[in-house]
């Protein structure tokens, strides 16, 4: 395999609100993102970035404890590579000082993000998408509020 390199861009910042701060070198890469609703971030899941974990393959995750799956069948955190996922509403865009408040994110303080992408409908939902009959409570669509990462444990990165 080639030799990739990730360069992180910013990190999460929770403080009296929710943000990605973005490193100076790329607030460009901010023009009109303001026009979007919501953004999709990958995020380094830092708290399980161990060999032990990168080498999990199967686990209970933390939102169905009662099922064994593979972790490709899972959003838990511990994985090969430890990516986290989240498409988290804009509240606002300040492109000068390089920062995107958003609503939510199921990401801790200080965690690294890795790449923000705005979110298409047309490319990033899937109309007819099922999942298995023991996540069938979940409800249909995001709640408002997000899911507060408090439900799942500190682990959830």
């Amino acid at each position: 395999m080639e030799k990739m390199l990730l360069k992180p861009i910013g990190k999460v910042v929770r403080g009296e609100t929710l943000s990605i701060e973005l490193a100076p070198e790329f607030r460009p890469a901010m023009k009109a993102l303001d026009q979007f609703s919501h953004i999709i971030v990958l995020w380094w899941a830092h708290g399980v970035d161990t060999p032990e974990y990168r080498k999990l393959l199967q686990t209970n995750p933390p939102y169905a404890p009662e099922h064994l799956t593979g972790v490709f069948a899972t959003r838990a955190p511990y994985r090969p590579n430890p990516i986290g996922m989240s498409i988290c509403p804009i509240a606002s865009v300040d492109e000068e000082n390089g920062v995107i408040r958003v609503t939510d994110i199921d990401a801790v303080d200080g965690t690294t993000v890795l790449d923000v992408k705005a979110y298409f409908p047309v490319c990033d939902r899937v109309r007819t998408a099922h999942i298995p009959a023991w996540l069938s409570d979940w409800p249909e669509w995001m709640p408002e509020r997000g899911i507060p990462l408090e439900e799942y444990g500190d682990d959830s990165q």
